[in-house]
């Protein structure tokens, strides 16, 4: 078969799906993210033959009958090579499609799309794949050492800012508030000769929640616990009031060795300090152990509080669920984020997982870059 992926140096299939996903686009479709993903999971299903390539993306990329005809032409197009494909809003007009690699930006002596290049009455599309956007989406457990290096590199990128409270000092207020401030209004009465002409207003300022971040470093946790540990270092250098803990079957405070900027060595100090890595579990005997010693002597009181964890647990369920339930009274919002979430078919049936689930404000995903960038939306608002 022709096309961009013909060759020795071709591209992998999940940035080849990416890049035929944007040439549909281009050409008048509109295929969402995760049918893209599903077209990914089709091609390694059925492998890249052209009529294997065809069916699998009609049947995940194509959801109306009269889209049939522009991907016929997409397909055609993309996978054998040819230099032209219609575009719908065009109604026939040629468009020249140059592809590209995101990194290369050397010159190729002009070759490619040439011929269709030295044509002016022909636009020219240059579609490209990222391999940012590729592992964006990418599970954790499957990426190679490079990716994972990769996605913690990014995770510097990663902004958590947190939600605001109520703070219990007063500051000036802009507008009229029921409190008083007296010595302003006194002092502006006095510039008018006594007369009070210009009344001063105070109100509560605002604070940052603090952000309370408990890592299950547990065996069951091996795939995710490093890459989920640099993104808790992400949310410890990168903001004030944040609380950092490895759960395993006992309890560790990682703040102080999290505070350097350098990532690499934060992790190692780390992975010092903790002296059940990749062992058992017992959560809810680490989570006693967190609301006795911090969480209910303040450090949970008012915070968010983020759980990264598969909920295997090898204690006793009944503790662990009596251990959320206070720490669910006394924090503003407990989220679980659980990397085996986004799995085909999850259910949250471990023993450990079922009894925390009640007492858990947002139950998210945490396997890709992708949704840990939505956890630190749900951590934000």
């Amino acid at each position: 078969m022709g096309g961009p992926g013909a060759g020795d140096g071709a591209a992998p299939p999940e940035a080849l799906a990416v890049l035929f996903a944007r040439a549909l686009r281009r050409a008048g479709l509109e295929p969402p993210l995760g049918s893209v993903v599903a077209f990914v999971q089709a091609i390694g299903e059925v492998g890249i033959g052209r009529d294997a390539l065809y069916w699998a993306g009609r049947a995940t990329l194509v959801h109306r009958p009269e889209d049939i005809e522009v991907y016929d032409l997409a397909f055609a197009a993309f996978w054998t090579g040819e230099a032209r494909v219609a575009e719908r809003a065009a109604g026939g007009d040629e468009v020249a499609v140059a592809f590209d690699d995101a990194e290369d930006d050397d010159d190729d002596g002009g070759e490619g799309a040439g011929e269709d290049v030295e044509r002016p009455d022909v636009p020219v599309l240059e579609v490209r794949w990222s391999d940012v956007e590729v592992l964006r989406d990418k599970d954790f457990a499957t990426c190679t050492v490079a990716e994972l290096e990769e996605a913690r590199r990014l995770m510097g990128d990663l902004r958590l800012a947190g939600s605001l409270r109520r703070s219990r000092r007063w500051q000036r207020s802009h507008g009229r508030s029921p409190r008083l401030d007296l010595r302003r209004t006194v002092r502006h009465a006095l510039r008018a000769q006594g007369e009070t002409v210009r009344r001063a207003h105070l109100e509560h300022g605002e604070r940052r929640r603090r952000l309370v971040l408990l890592a299950d470093v547990s065996g069951s946790m091996e795939a995710y616990s490093r890459v989920l540990l640099r993104f808790v270092h992400a949310a410890v250098v990168g903001r004030t009031k944040v609380e950092a803990f490895a759960i395993g079957t006992r309890l560790t405070r990682l703040t102080r060795e999290l505070r350097t900027h350098d990532p690499d060595a934060a992790l190692d100090r780390a992975g010092g300090a903790v002296q059940d890595w990749s062992g058992g579990t017992r959560l809810g005997e680490a989570l006693k152990e967190f609301n006795d010693a911090w969480g209910m002597r303040g450090t949970a009181r008012g915070a968010i509080v983020v759980i990264l964890s598969d909920g295997w647990d090898r204690g006793d369920p009944a503790l662990l669920a009596e251990q959320m339930e206070r720490l669910h009274r006394v924090a503003h919002r407990v989220v679980w984020v659980n990397p085996l979430k986004a799995s085909e078919g999850y259910a949250p049936l471990a023993q450990g997982m079922a009894a925390a689930l009640p007492f858990v404000d947002h139950f998210v995903e945490g396997h890709s870059l992708a949704s840990l960038e939505q956890l630190a939306e749900v951590i934000t608002t």
